[in-house]
Formats: C-alpha cells, structure tokens, sequence
C-alpha cells in the first residue's frame, strides 16, 4: 500500500468548485472531486500553520497548552511512527516555517525529506545591494520590512515558472513517485506553501481573470481590518485566485500521473490544508488577529481510499485535521497510539458514519471554538487582559526566534499531561506572541440560515450547551486547568442561565467598548477599534477610549464609520504608533 497527501497552505474552501465557487479556475480539483471522497463538514483544530502540522502529526489539538512551536520529545510524529513500522516516508515542500526556529523539528521525523527555498521572504538569497522596489499598496511599515525587502529578492530567480518554488516542490514530488511507482510501503507528503500569501503567480494564470486595475502593485494584503478601496480588494481577491489557478495546475500533473501508472488500485490520495484565509470578508484580511469564521475554519478536504473504493460522493460527518494521523496509520496497520483525538475515517469513508458530534478549533489564547455543523459558538476570555495564560514546552522557540530570556525568567516546572510520557513540562507565561480576543467578545452564529456569518444571535440556552461541550472536550485534551479559569466556565462545563447572564453583564462592563450607543456602530469600524485595542498596552486603553468619545462627540458624527476610526487615527495617534496601529504589521511577521 502506497500513499500520497497533497496539502496546500491556506486553500480557501469557498474559492472551489467543489464547495459552490462558479468563477475560479479550477478543473482539476473539479476532476479530483470525480476521484475521491469530498468532505463537506472538515474543520481545522489548532491555527496557524505549525500549529496545524503539530496536529497532522500527532493526532492531537494543540492549541490548548501551546502556540506555534515544535514536535516536543514526547509527541508521537505520525511519520515517524510509520517510519519505525517499515513504512518508507518522504518530504517534499517549500513552507519555508519548517526550517526556522520554530518549525525545525518536524522534517527529520521523515525517512528522508527535501527542502525547496525561496517562499515569503525566505532568507534564501544573499543581496547586500538594496532591491528596485515596486510601487504597492502594501503597507510603508511592512514595505520597510527586511520579510518584504528578502521576498523581493528571491521572486528575481524566479524569472520562469519551472523555477518557482511550488513548480519545483511538484517536480521533485513526482520524481518521487515514478522512481517508487513500484515499490510497496511509502508515504509521500507534497506539500506545497501556496496558495498563501503573497499571491505570486505568472501571467498566463492572471489571465484566467481579466479585470481593469489602475492602482498599485499589490498581491501581500496586511494582517489587519480591510482599509483599501473595493477596486484593491477586488484585485485582492483576483490574485489569489490567480495563484489557486497555478495551484490547480500542479495539482492536475499528479491526479494525470495516478492515472498513467493505473495507481489508484492501491494508493491513498489525500489532498487538504491548514486553514483558509480571509479575503475581504467581515471587513478583514488574512487570519490570527480576528474572530475565527468559517472561511478560516471551514476547510476542503478530499481523500481516496483504495480498500473502500468510493468516489464521487460527498460526506456529511465532522471531520478534522487531527483524523489525518490515524487514517494513515490504520491504512498501514499500525496501531494508533494512546492519546489520539482524531479517528481514522476509513468508517466515514464509506458510509458516512460519524467520528464525534462536534469540532474544537482556535488559536492558543484566542477564542475556543465549537462547531455541530449547524451553530458555531467562538468563546471568549472573561478578562481584559486574556489571563491566565501559560505555554507548556520543552524546547521554547516561537516562530523565527528562540524564546527571550526574559520569557524564561520565571519558568515552573508542569507535572506530567496525559500525552507526555511521564515528562514534565516548562510552564512559561504566554507573552508578546498573543492577540487579544477579549474586545471581540463571544460569538453565537446559526449556520444553517446565516452561513456567512453576518448575523450573531443571543441564546443563552445553546450557548450553556456548547459550554457544556467545549469544557468535555478540554477536559479529553486534559487542558490546563487555567484555561477553563481564562474562559470562565467550570471545568465540568455545568453553568445556570443566570450565571452565564451575569458573566456577560461583567465583560460588558470590562470591555470599554460601550462608550456609545451601540446602534451608532457599523462592523467595519468596531473592528477597527477593537483591533487598535489589541495592538495598545491595557494600561493606556481606557484613555485611548476617552479620547475617541471625545472626538466622536466634540465631531457630532451620526454613525460611527471605517471612515471616522480612520481620521481619529490620522489626528490622534502619534506618527511613531500610527503605522503599527494602522497595519498591525509587526503581527504579520509572526503569524503566517
């Protein structure tokens, strides 16, 4: 048995034929429908993109107890155990995030494993002669960046598409797979970083989209609320769609190349992502600094089962990212280790038979959310300041960078989790790495009439159940009991109506964002705010309120627009601050 997975990085789910879309791009994940099982009910677990990886590996969530970072000594590596069971595994990718600090542990779990440089500003090649920059849209603080400054340089080696990182990833991919066609016991992961920003494609795929654009140069969209007229958006949206094209293309030289070597008798096909990505949508672009909604959570997943045989079917049960380890390992028949949250979907597969009831999902000190296919409910901390809130490690690094000694000047040492073999833990107070979804308040959605989430809905009794949920769900995670304390609600999840009205009445009070009638608001512009709260020291939020009523009032605004968050901004918030508080770029560094 032989099998391959495809994973893209931020593949938009709703930018898909498959999922409805009817003006990308897109016949060969139209012809991979044909192929495979399509799931309509996949969820990530735990953002962004390590934190992703962490769980394709071991199976478990991860954002509970940490945030980007590593493999851990006592994690069961998925690869790494097929490796120890005579099954042959090889990496080939271009995410660049594996060879930083916090990423380096995970491709030696491989039998074997190569490396394509060059994506989002990898430091790759060695220019000490500044770069011709272009005129973008891209924001002056970012453009300023030595990310923005290293991407530059590395798209000039890439004058011809055979030379792009992703082309190259799918040719040593494929490479891969005629030398092995006839081997038996092998795992490849293909995994390619587009379609994730920036949205570099060739012309012959932009194309495919023809529309008139006389503004700047722009394919990098900033970590922040949307600030750009309709036309950059539009443009926005048309480049990644560029690149989903180029993505498609690849993607069609493999399902091409299983059908030339009559492959799909005996091999798994498996082709999924992290995550989605933020386009415009709820006012923002991008991920990690907002609310997780579906165009983030909500992802595409296909899979091939040559045991089963089912193709061309869709399939309702809730699934996640943390079911891929122990679907490959029960295809190869190895026994799944103790502490999995996922369930092999073998079952699910072929008759559609459901592995849980709900999805668990966030960021590590974001909102935890919880989803039954037909409400999602985004719980959020009770405290302004998102406390308590601790990293559980053994090898502290964030994404580019060790841990500050600072950060580790007061580490505790955790008695054993569940999942960690008898070892104990660094239990280090999550710092600088976190945004604050405090300001952005809990959220209750019904997705069955309001699909894309425009609408939140009060309903104390199904929140109370979610809650319920959510706390059995930590509680199988063995979460750390801080958590559920940062969430407010006990750890056996039971809370009365009245305790939870009374909760809500307290974080109204807290959340300072009741300074005006809430009827004066549009969404854009409590976005804006909230997300300029994020970004400022706690101590001084308060007094950056004031000011803001002040200049609301002595203005005599009817309604609280973009528009007015963007002047108070230009009048009121030093030139030092502004460009942080504008882009929230120093985020964009750290949360790809």
């Amino acid at each position: 048995m032989r099998a391959i997975m495809v994973m893209f990085d931020s593949l938009n789910r709703h930018m898909l034929p498959n999922y409805g879309c009817d003006w990308t791009h897109a016949p060969n994940f139209k012809k991979l429908g044909e192929k495979t099982v399509v799931f309509d009910q996949c969820y990530a677990g735990s953002l962004p993109c390590m934190p992703a990886r962490r769980e394709l590996h071991t199976g478990r969530y991860n954002f509970l107890h940490r945030s980007w970072g590593p493999i851990e000594p006592f994690d069961n590596s998925m690869p790494e155990v097929l490796k120890q069971n005579g099954v042959y595994t090889h990496l080939v990718t271009d995410h660049q995030h594996y060879w930083e600090d916090g990423g380096a542990t995970y491709h030696p779990r491989y039998s074997s494993f190569e490396l394509v440089r060059g994506q989002e500003g990898d430091p790759w090649k060695g220019h000490l002669k500044n770069p011709d920059y272009p005129e973008t849209e891209s924001p002056d603080f970012f453009v300023k960046s030595n990310m923005f400054r290293q991407d530059v340089i590395n798209r000039s080696y890439f004058e011809c598409e055979d030379k792009h990182p992703q082309a190259v990833t799918f040719s040593l991919g494929m490479e891969f797979i005629k030398k092995n066609k006839d081997e038996d016991n092998w795992f490849l992961q293909l995994e390619a970083f587009d379609p994730h920003e920036p949205f570099f494609a060739y012309q012959h795929y932009k194309d495919l989209y023809p529309h008139e654009y006389k503004g700047k140069h722009f394919d990098w969209p900033p970590y922040y609320f949307v600030q750009e007229g309709e036309e950059v958006v539009e443009h926005g949206r048309y480049e990644y769609a560029a690149l989903l094209s180029m993505c498609d293309h690849y993607l069609g030289r493999v399902i091409e190349l299983m059908d030339k070597h009559d492959m799909w008798k005996d091999t798994m096909l498996i082709v999924n992502t992290d995550h989605g990505y933020l386009l415009g949508e709820h006012g923002w672009w991008s991920k990690s600094i907002m609310p997780v909604y579906e165009e983030i959570a909500h992802t595409p997943l296909f899979v091939w089962d040559p045991r089963v045989g089912k193709k061309g079917e869709r399939r309702q049960s809730i699934v996640q990212t943390v079911d891929l380890a122990p679907t490959l390992l029960e295809f190869f028949g190895v026994p799944l280790p103790e502490n999995m949250d996922g369930r092999p979907l073998r079952e699910t597969i072929q008759s559609d038979q459901p592995i849980r009831e709900s999805a668990l999902f966030g960021f590590h000190g974001g909102h935890v959310n919880i989803t039954d296919g037909k409400y999602v409910y985004m719980k959020a901390p009770v405290s302004p300041k998102n406390e308590p809130l601790y990293e559980y490690t053994l090898i502290p690094t964030h994404m580019r960078k060790l841990f500050s000694p600072s950060e580790l000047q007061n580490i505790q040492i955790q008695e054993p989790f569940s999942f960690t073999k008898g070892c104990q833990t660094m239990k280090i107070r999550a710092g600088e790495e976190f945004t604050n979804p405090f300001q952005y308040g809990s959220k209750l959605f019904d997705l069955t009439t309001d699909p894309e989430q425009k609408e939140e809905i009060e309903d104390l009794e199904i929140e109370l159940k979610f809650i319920e949920k959510i706390a059995e769900k930590m509680r199988e995670n063995d979460a750390p009991k801080e958590q559920f304390e940062r969430l407010g609600i006990p750890e056996n999840g039971i809370m009365t109506v009245e305790e939870l009205r009374q909760q809500k009445e307290a974080v109204r009070k807290a959340e300072q964002l009741n300074i005006l009638l809430d009827n004066l608001w549009d969404k854009g512009a409590q976005n804006q705010i909230r997300a300029l709260l994020n970004i400022i020291p706690e101590n001084v939020r308060q007094d950056i309120l004031n000011k803001f009523e002040e200049f609301v009032v002595s203005s005599r605004f009817n309604e609280i627009t973009t528009e007015v968050v963007e002047k108070f901004i230009d009048v009121s918030i030093p030139k030092e601050e502004k460009e942080k508080a504008q882009y929230f770029i120093r985020l964009a560094g750290r949360t790809n």
